[in-house]
């Protein structure tokens, strides 16, 4: 999926969805994950993906999952 082939709400719902499975797949869960309703707002609608707020062991397993996937 590439934001170039897709726009609008659907679009962000998708990748939305796509990374949570991507990261549930590494055992990450972001409650709080989510697409932002305030950027619909503008003339020119740009769709953001609200990450959220993570306790310290999700953080942990995301830089660590990071780190794997640059191959450090």
């Amino acid at each position: 999926m590439t934001a170039e082939r897709f726009s609008g709400h659907a679009a962000a719902e998708a990748a939305r969805d796509e990374l949570m499975r991507a990261l549930a797949r590494t055992g990450i869960v972001l409650p709080s994950l989510s697409v932002d309703p305030v950027s619909y707002s503008y003339p020119h609608p740009r769709p953001l993906i609200e990450l959220g707020r993570c306790n310290l062991e999700t953080t942990f397993k995301l830089i660590a999952a990071l780190k794997k996937a640059a191959g450090r």
